[in-house]
């Protein structure tokens, strides 16, 4: 679910503009996953941009507190959301920890990364949700710490079926800052593509796994 309709327009656009995501129908990208994908999306790029890092910081700090309440504690999911994590809690005034994606193999063999208290109730921030797997493994490793999670926040989302599910099973709220369907809209109307396009990267949102294979 995005914050506010009007915040979901401005991130597509920053995201855009400084290709942060790139649309490109006809030549797809290959994720790590090996499934083919119309788009891709490094919003770590942001952080080299100082007036778009701010927006993202602001509109985090803001729509953090007016969903979830201030909590004691950002996190962020290493290492995408670290920077701008960090960006987050330093607005809010607040202590920042990040969740690595497995214990440390050496020395106190932390998964969880700065000081954390049982009980502290944490809002999770992340820069990309995909199937939400990831995200959701540093959700538990929080609570497996003790933290209380009041939801987790992103800066955009593909908007699978799949995560959907995912966090309902997690029983964990998330908002992002932008979604797929927000982004398309926008990318017809500044003309990044054409409604054929448009159409083809819907039809892979449906089915992103089997989408592209003969």
């Amino acid at each position: 679910m995005i914050f506010n309709k009007d915040t979901a327009e401005k991130t597509a656009e920053l995201l855009l503009q400084i290709n942060a995501i790139k649309l490109n129908p006809e030549n797809p990208f290959t994720w790590a996953s090996g499934w083919k994908s119309p788009i891709y999306c490094d919003n770590r790029l942001i952080l080299s941009f100082p007036s778009i890092r701010n927006y993202v910081r602001d509109e985090f700090a803001k729509n953090i507190e007016k969903q979830f309440g201030k909590p004691d504690v950002i996190a962020g999911v290493a290492t995408g959301a670290i920077g701008v994590g960090i960006l987050v809690a330093e607005s809010l005034g607040l202590p920042f920890v990040y969740v690595r994606p497995e214990p440390k193999k050496h020395g106190r063999q932390n998964q969880v990364e700065g000081f954390l208290q049982k009980g502290q109730n944490v809002v999770v921030v992340e820069d990309l949700i995909s199937t939400g797997k990831s995200s959701l493994m540093a959700v538990e490793a929080l609570r497996s710490e003790g933290a209380n999670i009041k939801g987790m926040a992103a800066i955009f989302t593909y908007g699978f079926g799949v995560a959907e599910e995912n966090f309902k099973e997690a029983n964990l709220d998330l908002f992002t800052l932008s979604n797929y369907e927000n982004l398309l809209d926008l990318a017809v109307q500044k003309q990044y593509i054409t409604e054929d396009q448009q159409s083809t990267l819907l039809e892979w949102n449906e089915s992103p796994s089997t989408w592209g294979q003969e």
